[in-house]
């Protein structure tokens, strides 16, 4: 399922990270990598706030909806 779908407060296995050459890069860049641990904190408007590498991240639910958990 698409990350944007997934529930707040809980911690999710990264299973894919989709889209085009320069947007995988750029979200591998921030730690979204296949089979690291994301823990999405909460969702408003559409963006995602997340907890990734111990570092908190938004991003927007285009982005969102690329990486597969």
């Amino acid at each position: 399922m698409p990350l944007a779908m997934a529930h707040p407060n809980t911690t999710q296995i990264i299973r894919k990270v989709g889209g085009k050459e320069e947007i995988r890069k750029f979200l591998e860049g921030m730690g979204f990598v296949a089979g690291g641990e994301v823990t999405v904190l909460s969702e408003a408007m559409g963006n995602v706030i997340v907890s990734i590498k111990g570092a908190r991240v938004a991003i927007g639910k285009d982005m969102a909806n690329k990486i597969l958990v």
